[in-house]
C-alpha cells in the first residue's frame, strides 16, 4: 500500500522530518511569574511536549517563548531571554530527540505580545490586564489604542522598536544555543508583529506604519534579523494570520504580499493562521476553516505551508495534504484530548508508525 499523505517525509533545507502530522504551538501559562524560574519551562513543559514525542508527532513547536520579559502574555509565560531559560529548554529538546517514536524534531516559536501583554492566564479568578501590584508591567505597541477589556499601551519608540529586533536576534542565538532544531517567527494573534502589520491597529505615520511596506517592515526585519542568527541549513518558520476577519484588516491579498517578501528574505515554510488583532473581527469557524488560506499562499507564493485549526481527524488531516491545501497540518486540540494522536492516526490509515520500544507491547495490528 502506498503511504498516506499524512506519513511522507518533508524536507525544509537540511531538516529531516518524518512525517507531516506536527504539534501547533499552545500556551501552556506553567512557568514561575518571578524569580529564578520566570520564563523557565517546567516539569509540566517536560511532560506536555514529551508526550507528543512518544506519541508520534514528526515536529513539536513550543510555546510562544517571549523575547523579552515584557514581551511575555502573562507573568506565567515561557521565555527565551536568560541563559536559567536556555538551560530549561535544553532539558525538553533532550528528552524528545531521545526518545520520540517518529525521530522527533522540536522547535520553538518566538514572540513579544506586545499591547497584549502582561494579562492574567485563562485559569486565574480575573481577566483583563494584570496590574503591576499583581507582578504585570506597563505594555508597548505600535500605537497608543487598547485591546478591548486590556490597559492601552504606550506607543514604541524608534529605539524600542529596534530593541525587540535585537531581542528576537539574541533569542535566536539562544534558541541554536539550547539545541533546537528550527525556530518559528509567530506574528500572528494580534500579538506585537501582527499588531504592526494590521492597519486596524497600527496608525503610526512614520516608516514604521502608514503604507503596506511601513507596516510590514517590523515583520520583516525580524525575518532578516533571526536568519542572520542561525545556521544557513537551519530552516525558518513563519506564523502569520492571514486575515483579520474584519473590515480595513489584513486580508489574504495583503498576506500573500508579506510572505512573497518573506520567503525571499529566508522564510522557509508559512504557518498559517488567522484573527486576533481586533476583538470585533468575524470569524466562520468550522472543521478547516483557515485551510483555504494556507492553500493559497502555497500556490501564490510558491512556498509550502502548514495548516490550522480544527483539524481533529486523520482523514481531514490526510485530505488537506492530499488536495493541495498545504505541506504540513498543525494539531492542537486534538492533541490535547490524545497526546498520542499520531499513532492512532497511523493505525486509522493503515501505516506503520515507529513506537518508542517502552510502549512496543501496546502495538497492534488492529485499530485503537
Amino acid at each position: 500500500m502506498s503511504v498516506p499523505a499524512l506519513f511522507r517525509p518533508l524536507e525544509l533545507r537540511s531538516l529531516h522530518l518524518s512525517h507531516r502530522g506536527w504539534v501547533s504551538p499552545m500556551c501552556q501559562y506553567s512557568c514561575a511569574p518571578d524569580g529564578p524560574g520566570e520564563g523557565v519551562p517546567t516539569e509540566w513543559h517536560l511532560a506536555h511536549l514529551g508526550a507528543f514525542a512518544t506519541g508520534g508527532a514528526a515536529l513539536i513547536i513550543t510555546e510562544a517563548a517571549a523575547v523579552s520579559a515584557d514581551g511575555r502574555i502573562s507573568p506565567r509565560d515561557a521565555g527565551l531571554y536568560n541563559e536559567a531559560q536556555v538551560e530549561g529548554w535544553k532539558r525538553i529538546i533532550s528528552f524528545v530527540h531521545e526518545h520520540g517514536a517518529a525521530d522527533a524534531k522540536i522547535g520553538v516559536q518566538l514572540g513579544h505580545a506586545g499591547r497584549k501583554a502582561s494579562t492574567y492566564w485563562p485559569f486565574a479568578s480575573h481577566q483583563g490586564s494584570v496590574p503591576a501590584s499583581d507582578g504585570g508591567w506597563a505594555t508597548a505597541g505600535p500605537s497608543t489604542g487598547a485591546f478591548a477589556g486590556y490597559a492601552a499601551p504606550r506607543e514604541m519608540t524608534e529605539a524600542e522598536i529596534r530593541g525587540v529586533i535585537d531581542d528576537f536576534a539574541a533569542a535566536a542565538q539562544r534558541a541554536v544555543r539550547a539545541g533546537f532544531d528550527t525556530v518559528e517567527i509567530h506574528a500572528a494573534h494580534g500579538y506585537l508583529l501582527h499588531q504592526f502589520q494590521s492597519a486596524l491597529v497600527n496608525h503610526r505615520t512614520d516608516s514604521w506604519g502608514g503604507s503596506e511596506a511601513g507596516r510590514h517592515r517590523l515583520i520583516l526585519e525580524v525575518v532578516d534579523a533571526v536568519r542572520a542568527m542561525i545556521p544557513v541549513d537551519m530552516p525558518l518558520l513563519l506564523r502569520i494570520s492571514a486575515s483579520d476577519w474584519a473590515e480595513g484588516g489584513v486580508d489574504i491579498a495583503e498576506s500573500v504580499r508579506l510572505c512573497t517578501e518573506a520567503t525571499r528574505r529566508g522564510v522557509d515554510l508559512v504557518d498559517v493562521s488567522s484573527g486576533g488583532a481586533v476583538a470585533h473581527q468575524d470569524i466562520t469557524v468550522g472543521p478547516g476553516y483557515q485551510t483555504r488560506f494556507a492553500q493559497e499562499i502555497r500556490e501564490q507564493v510558491q512556498v509550502p505551508t502548514a495548516a490550522v485549526g480544527m483539524i481533529s481527524t486523520s482523514v481531514q488531516a490526510d485530505h488537506v495534504l492530499v488536495s493541495g491545501q498545504a505541506d504540513a497540518v498543525l494539531i492542537a486540540r486534538a492533541a490535547l484530548r490524545d497526546p498520542h494522536w499520531w499513532l492512532r492516526a497511523a493505525a486509522d490509515l493503515g501505516h506503520d508508525l515507529a513506537w518508542t520500544p517502552q510502549y512496543q507491547r501496546g502495538k497492534s495490528s488492529h485499530r485503537f
